[in-house]
C-alpha cells in the first residue's frame, strides 16, 4: 500500500513538473488567477472548513477558526496580489568599473522554482496550508500538499475543495498516514516546506537532503516572555493569557514560559490569572475555548504537570467556575501555571504546546538574557515593559526568529514581516517580500559587451605584462 501511494505521488509530481515546464514563461495574470481561486475557495467554504476543524478538535470555536485560518489566509492572499508585480520585477545590479562603460550589464531575475511540496500541521490546518500556498503561487510554482492526519475531516475537505478549484497539475492535496508523509518528504521536489515539531523537522530535512531538495522549516521551541520591572503586570497578564489560551496554547508561537522579576512573581501570576478569568469565566461548556486535539496530546500535557508537581513545582489551576475537569469526557484543560520550577522538569525541557505556563524569576535582566541564550534560539521572543534601554538590551543580546514587544504572537500576523525561526526553531521564512524570494530562484544574468573583456583585463593567456598590470592595479591599498 505504501509503495502504491508513493507511485501515486510520483505521478502527480511528474504531471505538475511537466505542466510547469510546458507553460514557461507564465504570465503574472495566470499566477494571480490561481490566488483568486484560492481566496474564492476559502470565502465560499470557510464555514464548512471551520466546522470540520471543530469536529477534528472535539471543540474549536468557529469564530476563532474564521479569524485565524480563513480571514488570515484571505487577507494574506490579497496582500500577495497587491505586491507580486513589484516582487517579480528583475533587479539591475552593478558591474565593476569600467565594464559598465563598455556596455556590460547585470541583473537578478526571480524565477519560479517548479513544484513546491507543503507538509502542513494540525494546529492551524487551513492557515498553515493556504498562507504559504499564496506565496508559492505568487512566485509562479505548482504545489503538492500533505496535510496532517490528526485533522482528518479538515484534510479530507481541503483535498476535495482543492480538486474542485484547481487542476491537479496546479495544486494537489494528498492525505494519509505518517508513512504517506514520510514518503512525501522523500519526493524530488524543487522546494519543500514543513511546519511542525523540531524533531520531525530533522527527519524531513534528512529525507529532503538525500535528494538535495532545499527546505523551509517552520518549527517551534520554547518562546519566552520577559516581563521587565517597568511592565504593566495586569495588561501584560491579559495579553499573555490570550496568547497562551488561544487554541488552548496549541500554537508554535505561544508564550511557552514567563521570566519575571523575583519581587513581582505574585503580581505577574495574578495578572495572567485575572486575564484568563475575564476571557474565559467558564471552560468546559465554553465554545470559545478549544479542546486539546487528541488523547495522546492531552495525556502528554497532564504528564508534564504531574512531573513538575512531583519534582517540587507549585501547580496553580486557573479554574474560575471551579469546574470538574477530572470527570469530564472532553479534552479541555484549564490554564495551569507552574511556579518554583527547575530545569529538570519536562515542562522546561520540551515545547509545551498547550495551556501550561511555567514561571521563572530573575534578580537582574541579564539573568533572564543568559537563561534564554543558554537554550535553543526560540521561534518567538516577547518583552513587556516601557524601559527602552532594557528592551534594546534584551533584543540585542538574544536571538529569536521574531519578536513582539508588549504583546505576544502578533508579529506573525504582520503580512509584510517575514515569519520564520533560527537554528532549531526553523530555517528560512515566508510572509513579506522575503517569502516570495524563498519560493523563487534568484537567477543571476550577466551580459558581456562585444569588446574582448578577457584580453583587456589580462585574463586571456598567454599571460604577460597586461596580466601583471591588472593584478597590481587590483592589489593597490
Amino acid at each position: 500500500m505504501a509503495a502504491d501511494r508513493k507511485d501515486e505521488m510520483e505521478a502527480i509530481l511528474t504531471t505538475q513538473r511537466t505542466a510547469f515546464n510546458a507553460a514557461r514563461p507564465e504570465a503574472i495574470s495566470v499566477r494571480k488567477d490561481r490566488i483568486h481561486r484560492a481566496i474564492a475557495l476559502l470565502v465560499d467554504h470557510g464555514e464548512a472548513l471551520c466546522k470540520a476543524m471543530n469536529q477534528d478538535f472535539g471543540n474549536r470555536s468557529v469564530d476563532q477558526s474564521m479569524m485565524t485560518d480563513i480571514v488570515g489566509s484571505v487577507t494574506f492572499g490579497k496582500y500577495c496580489l497587491k505586491h507580486m508585480d513589484k516582487w517579480s520585477r528583475s533587479e539591475k545590479r552593478k558591474v565593476q568599473f569600467p565594464l559598465g562603460l563598455l556596455g556590460a550589464k547585470a541583473e537578478l531575475r526571480y524565477e519560479p522554482k517548479g513544484v513546491v511540496g507543503v507538509l502542513s500541521p494540525w494546529n492551524f490546518p487551513v492557515q498553515l496550508t493556504f498562507n504559504p500556498l499564496m506565496q508559492i503561487l505568487a512566485a509562479g510554482n505548482r504545489s503538492m500538499i500533505k496535510p496532517s492526519e490528526f485533522t482528518e475531516a479538515t484534510s479530507a475537505l481541503m483535498a476535495e475543495l482543492v480538486d474542485t478549484y484547481f487542476a491537479q497539475d496546479e495544486v494537489a492535496v494528498v492525505t494519509g498516514s505518517p508513512e504517506v508523509a514520510q514518503a512525501f518528504s522523500s519526493l524530488q521536489f524543487d522546494h519543500l516546506l514543513f511546519t511542525g515539531s523540531t524533531a520531525t523537522g530533522r527527519r524531513v530535512m534528512e529525507a529532503a537532503g538525500r535528494n538535495l531538495v532545499p527546505v523551509t522549516l517552520e518549527l517551534g521551541g520554547k518562546s519566552p516572555v520577559i516581563l521587565g520591572r517597568s511592565a504593566d503586570f495586569d495588561k501584560a497578564g491579559e495579553r499573555i493569557a490570550m496568547g497562551k489560551m488561544l487554541n488552548a496554547g496549541q500554537i508554535c508561537l505561544a508564550p511557552d514560559y514567563m521570566v519575571v522579576p523575583e519581587e513581582s512573581e505574585d503580581a505577574a501570576i495574578a495578572g495572567v490569572a485575572k486575564g484568563a478569568t475575564a476571557m474565559y469565566p467558564t471552560l468546559l461548556d465554553n465554545d470559545d475555548y478549544a479542546s486539546v486535539v487528541t488523547d495522546r496530546h492531552f495525556d502528554r500535557l497532564k504528564g508534564m504537570v504531574a512531573d513538575a508537581k512531583e519534582k517540587g513545582a507549585d501547580v496553580i489551576e486557573v479554574n474560575p467556575a471551579n469546574e470538574d475537569f477530572a470527570n469530564s469526557n472532553g479534552r479541555k484543560m484549564p490554564l495551569t501555571i507552574l511556579r518554583n520550577i527547575t530545569d529538570d522538569m519536562t515542562a522546561m525541557q520540551e515545547e509545551i504546546f498547550g495551556p501550561v505556563l511555567p514561571v521563572k524569576t530573575y534578580s537582574s535582566i541579564d539573568e533572564a538574557i543568559d537563561y534564554i541564550n543558554d537554550n535553543d534560539s526560540p521561534l518567538g521572543l516577547y518583552y513587556f515593559g516601557e524601559d527602552t534601554s532594557e528592551r534594546e538590551r534584551v533584543l540585542k543580546k538574544t536571538t529569536s526568529g521574531g519578536v513582539t514587544v508588549n504583546d505576544v504572537i502578533f508579529h506573525v500576523s504582520m503580512d509584510d514581516l517575514p515569519f520564520g525561526g533560527v537554528g532549531p526553531s526553523g530555517i528560512g521564512s515566508y510572509h513579506g517580500p522575503e517569502g516570495f524570494k524563498e519560493f523563487s530562484h534568484a537567477r543571476s544574468v550577466y551580459s558581456q559587451p562585444k569588446i574582448d573583456i578577457a584580453k583587456l583585463a589580462g585574463f586571456k593567456p598567454p599571460y604577460g605584462k597586461a596580466t601583471r598590470k591588472a593584478i597590481a592595479t587590483q592589489l593597490k591599498k
